[in-house]
């Protein structure tokens, strides 16, 4: 498979925050020359139990209750298709006027984290809003199945959490040394997708001054990149969120949830609070 035209996709619900994944998702199809693909997921749904009503239904009525349960089952199934159809094609027309080629549209049923796995091959860049439809008012708060899918995952996943308004022209790297970070700082200086932005080089640590920065930083400004460097003392959840914010950073690139037991609770800890807190997209890597 030719690795640079493999397929950006953008998963498409019917939360508040469909169409900033879709200008997201063009931006970025169109930024990095990929194929963008729009997936819409269907859940299935259990009927629910008949078994606390039989002390009180007849073996007929049960039966008759539950051949009913089922036809609404079907006509929800197709009133759910026919709205993801419906979107799909909103959601191509707003991604074609956004200046991405000839969007695909895919939908598939089942769980989602399941079929981004099937798909996982063909994905270049996975793009999803911070919550999906069913937790989109719990503010502060990561959607349910957002914490799964970037655990699951093993592609670069772009957060959207604000309408797009234009290409972000700074970008925040949060860089600790560890394989994440690396793998963060080499997807920067080769992407095409940061041309042109200021990058800024960000590591916290007890002490203030680190060693880890330079050579971090000789990478991307020998990529062509202008690169600026910050090495803060505290906590690491609190500086990277104020200095995002100071610096209007419009894209925070990261490594997520990384590998061993007492790092992943700390760092994981952190990427869930950027993610719950952040006004600002994250793109997060494994």
């Amino acid at each position: 498979m030719d690795t640079h035209r493999t397929t950006v996709l953008a998963c498409i619900d019917g939360s508040t925050w469909k169409e900033a994944v879709v200008d997201y998702a063009a931006w970025v199809s169109r930024t990095v020359d990929a194929p963008l693909k729009l997936l819409h997921n269907i859940e299935h749904r259990e009927n629910p139990p008949l078994s606390d009503l039989s002390g009180s239904l007849g073996l007929g009525t049960r039966e008759e209750l539950l051949q009913e349960l089922t036809a609404l089952e079907e006509r929800r199934s197709k009133i759910l298709l026919e709205q993801g159809k419906l979107m799909l094609e909103g959601s191509r027309q707003r991604a074609i006027a956004a200046g991405a080629s000839d969007p695909v549209k895919v939908q598939r049923h089942g769980s989602l984290t399941e079929s981004l796995i099937e798909m996982e091959d063909e994905i270049r860049v996975l793009v999803v809003g911070i919550r999906g439809e069913d937790h989109e008012n719990r503010l502060n708060r990561i959607g349910d199945q957002l914490e799964g899918i970037i655990r699951a995952m093993h592609r670069p996943l772009l957060v959207v959490n604000r309408p797009f308004e234009k290409p972000p022209t700074r970008c925040m790297i949060a860089y600790d040394g560890s394989d994440g970070a690396r793998k963060a700082l080499d997807m920067v200086a080769n992407s095409p997708l940061y041309k042109g932005m200021q990058c800024h080089l960000v590591h916290v640590s007890k002490s203030a001054e680190s060693p880890l920065l330079d050579d971090a930083a000789a990478k991307l400004r020998g990529a062509g990149l202008e690169v600026v460097t910050a090495s803060l003392q505290g906590d690491v959840e609190r500086q990277l969120g104020e200095y995002q914010q100071q610096h209007q950073v419009e894209l925070t690139v990261m490594g997520a949830f990384a590998h061993g037991r007492l790092r992943e609770l700390l760092f994981g800890s952190v990427t869930n609070h950027l993610l719950a807190n952040s006004t600002m997209p994250l793109l997060l890597l494994r």
